[in-house]
C-alpha cells in the first residue's frame, strides 16, 4: 500500500498494516473520533481516503508526544474543525513538558544536599512542629502549609494528635526549605519530595536522573515528530493536498 497515493479508497486492513495494528484498531479509532469517519461503500463497507491516512498517521505520533488522552484531546478537536482547541492541547502538552524538566532540574539541584556529609541527625524522638520549624528557623504556620500541600506527611500522636517529625521527614522538610529558597513552588517541590521518597534514598535517585532525562528528551523529540504529522493531516483537511476527507 502506499497511503501517499491521491484518490485512492483504502480499506481498513490498508490503514492498519502501514502501523502495524489491527483493523479493529483503525475502526475503533474512527468510533472514537479521533479519526474522521469514513465513506461507506454501496456494501456498507469502510472506504478511507488520504485524509484519514494522514489523520491515523497524526493520532500515533501525538500518542507517542502526548500520551492517549491528550492524543485524543487533540486529534478529536482537529478532526471536527476546531482548529483553536486542538492547539491549545498541543500547547498544554508542550507545559507539561516544561514543567516535567523543571521538576527533573529541581531533583538534580537537590542531588548534591541528599550526597553530601549528612548534617547532624535529630535527636532519637520524634521533633515536634515547633522544633523542626526553629531547626529550619521558619514558622509552624509554614511547616502546616506544606503538609497541606502535600510535601510533608508527618505522624501523629494518638492521644494528644501532635505532629511528629522523624528523621525521613526532617530531610524532605530540609529539601523542601532548600528549594523554597531557590524559589521553585509547593506543587513542584511536593513532586520532588515523591521522587526522593519512591527512590528509597539519594543514590537510587542518581542513577535513574539520566534515564528520566532520557525519556524527557525523547518525549520532545516525539511531539516535535508529531506536530509534523498534525499539520501534514490539517493541510489535507484545508484543501491543500489532492485528498479528500469523504
Amino acid at each position: 500500500m502506499n497511503p501517499q497515493k491521491a484518490g485512492h479508497a483504502y480499506r481498513p486492513v490498508d490503514l492498519a498494516r502501514e502501523h502495524g495494528i489491527s483493523s479493529q484498531a483503525v475502526r475503533n479509532y474512527e468510533h472514537d473520533g479521533v479519526i474522521p469517519a469514513a465513506r461507506r461503500t454501496p456494501s456498507g463497507y469502510r472506504a478511507y481516503t488520504e485524509v484519514h491516512a494522514a489523520a491515523l498517521r497524526a493520532y500515533l505520533a501525538l500518542v507517542a508526544g502526548h500520551g492517549y488522552a491528550g492524543a485524543g484531546e487533540i486529534m478529536r478537536a482537529a478532526v471536527r474543525g476546531d482548529l483553536d482547541a486542538a492547539l491549545r492541547a498541543v500547547d498544554s502538552g508542550h507545559v507539561q513538558l516544561v514543567r516535567d524538566r523543571e521538576t527533573l532540574d529541581a531533583v538534580e539541584a537537590t542531588i548534591g544536599v541528599l550526597t553530601a556529609a549528612p548534617a547532624p541527625r535529630p535527636p532519637g524522638r520524634p521533633l515536634t512542629v515547633g522544633d523542626l520549624a526553629h531547626r529550619l528557623g521558619v514558622t509552624p504556620a509554614t511547616l502546616r502549609k506544606w503538609e497541606r500541600a502535600g510535601v510533608l506527611s508527618p505522624a501523629r500522636d494518638r492521644t494528644s494528635r501532635q505532629r511528629l517529625y522523624g528523621p525521613d521527614d526532617v530531610r524532605d522538610a530540609e529539601l523542601a526549605h532548600l528549594l523554597r529558597r531557590g524559589g521553585y513552588l509547593l506543587d513542584h517541590i511536593a513532586t520532588v519530595i515523591r521522587q526522593v521518597r519512591a527512590a528509597d534514598g539519594p543514590e537510587p535517585l542518581v542513577a535513574s536522573l539520566h534515564a528520566w532525562r532520557q525519556r524527557l528528551a525523547a518525549r520532545g523529540h516525539a511531539m516535535l515528530v508529531a506536530a509534523g504529522h498534525l499539520a501534514d493531516y490539517l493541510a489535507a483537511t484545508n484543501g491543500d493536498s489532492p485528498a479528500a476527507r469523504r
